[in-house]
């Protein structure tokens, strides 16, 4: 976790590739490719020759990608935004070990190709962005298998001047009321929230009843839709992603932050408080995490739940210093109605932080879906026999030793209130089944010397990691993240171990 003003990631940095190759102008989506190796910084090709150029059947041409693996590349991406919101991402076939001083090079070439194949496939697209005051809005339709006649409308806008890394990105959901009104009071406060240089999506809940939850699979389509698209479009500081919301969108905003963390630099649900259960706190490490409830907002248990929440993070943040921030208040005097001006002054003084060597991952099912990806951890095949248990990913990297900790855990109840379950008590268990991989970069560990894995104690790789293009495919389709298109990776077998 950083400040603002103190330290930028190399995630806000301009690469040359990418100016060069996408044809565009300062852009954070073009910063956060891979960075490290002797010629870090020199131009590719180092011939004179575009990138990629030279060799046309598909072998490396001075350590570059050619058009043919680019175009390999676009056909691959087109094929896996085809089969978005699928359960599995479509593995690449071509395992092309690639030379380590290119990773950067090569990463910006990956980018690329994904970008192309952004702007090519047929869907609704973002509307321009323009200033948040003139109240510009566009519409997507969410598709009808996960939700039936459901339309999002939003308003897409900017406050302030863009900064040079581009603009930081904050997603409001708003209250479970008429949803017009809602709406339109979203709005109002968003132009009034004194956070600017900012870009805000503001949706509408598309329908009411029990669809009226910011959590439910079509609004995950949503929000991933909204992170990949911010992201190619190439006017988004991708270290500074902000989700937030009052009262029902306080809910969604809660579950969302542990569900989505390694895209987020904060989170800020206001008025709310969800059971641990279904926000794990253990996710929140590397974000700032604010909650504001009213000390007397009695309505479904969340002055207790809030209480709770503080309790854990006040925990975790103990235990491990420095990597759970937070801002957790229960305000005296309080209802439901509190002072919403506080949240994303706060959030704004934070950035991501995208490769971090501490990752807590509980997998959870959110509306009876789950993750494939955090962080840098992907998951190959479930450890958790089925919902009755969640698999635990807990990593620490120090130097080049990388050690993992995987679990399944198991929750029981042991408060409710008026039917609400309110506290739980969790219960560890082995694992004997399962695949994972660990995508590694050299923000993580020395890519010129041997790497060890750790699993639950014993060694399950020893050795020189090679960069490889499956590897920057796979992790740049997984994530659609210019911060995360890893060179390498390591696959763990857990029934081997």
């Amino acid at each position: 976790m950083k400040l603002i003003g103190k330290m930028k990631t190399n995630c806000v940095r301009i690469i040359l590739l990418c100016l060069m190759t996408m044809g565009v102008g300062a852009s954070a989506a073009c910063s956060c490719t891979e960075t490290g190796g002797p010629d870090a910084g020199q131009e590719p090709g180092s011939g004179g020759e575009e990138p990629g150029g030279g060799s046309q059947d598909g072998e490396l041409h001075e350590g570059l990608l050619t058009p043919d693996m680019e175009l390999e590349l676009r056909d691959y991406f087109s094929d896996v935004l085809t089969a978005e919101f699928s359960d599995e991402i479509e593995r690449f076939g071509d395992k092309s070990e690639l030379e380590l001083k290119y990773a950067e090079d090569n990463a910006g070439l990956v980018w690329k190709a994904w970008k192309d194949a952004n702007d090519d496939f047929a869907e609704e697209k973002l509307i321009d962005i323009g200033p948040l005051s003139q109240g510009v809005s566009g519409r997507w339709s969410l598709p009808s298998g996960l939700e039936p006649s459901a339309v999002m409308p939003y308003y897409f806008g900017t406050k302030g001047v863009k900064p040079e890394e581009g603009w930081p990105l904050f997603l409001y959901m708003h209250g479970s009321g008429d949803k017009d009104g809602e709406w339109a009071t979203g709005l109002t406060l968003c132009r009034e929230f004194d956070d600017a240089p900012s870009l805000y999506f503001i949706p509408q809940i598309p329908n009411e009843g029990e669809w009226y939850r910011w959590w439910q699979k079509s609004k995950q389509y949503a929000w991933e839709k909204l992170l990949r698209l911010a992201f190619v479009l190439g006017e988004v500081n991708p270290d500074r992603v902000y989700f937030f919301g009052i009262s029902e969108g306080g809910y969604g905003s809660q579950r969302l932050a542990s569900f989505y963390a390694d895209y987020l630099a904060g989170a800020g649900p206001m008025a709310g408080g969800e059971p641990l259960k279904n926000a794990p706190a253990e996710n929140c490490a590397n974000i700032a995490f604010s909650l504001r409830t009213g000390a007397d907002d009695t309505g479904f248990g969340r002055n207790t739940l809030t209480g709770y929440t503080s309790e854990e993070f006040d925990r975790l943040e103990q235990k491990h210093p420095g990597l759970y921030v937070h801002n957790i208040e229960l305000i005296p005097g309080y209802g439901h109605a509190i002072n919403y001006y506080l949240t994303t002054p706060w959030l704004a003084g934070y950035e991501r932080n995208p490769w971090p060597k501490y990752v807590c991952w509980e997998n959870y099912e959110m509306d009876g879906r789950y993750r494939d990806g955090f962080h840098n951890i992907q998951v190959l095949e479930r450890s958790n026999p089925d919902t009755s248990m969640r698999t635990v990913y807990e990593m620490t990297i120090s130097g080049n030793v990388v050690n993992v900790s995987v679990q399944n855990v198991s929750y029981e109840t042991t408060e409710t209130m008026n039917g609400i379950e309110m506290k739980f008590s969790k219960t560890y268990s082995p694992v004997s089944s399962g695949r994972f991989r660990i995508y590694l970069n050299s923000h993580l560990v020395d890519l010129g010397q041997p790497v060890t894995v750790r699993v639950n104690g014993e060694t399950a790789f020893e050795g020189m990691v090679e960069p490889r293009l499956d590897m920057m495919a796979e992790s740049c389709a997984l994530f659609g993240d210019p911060c995360r298109v890893f060179p390498c990776g390591v696959d763990i077998d857990m029934s081997v171990l």
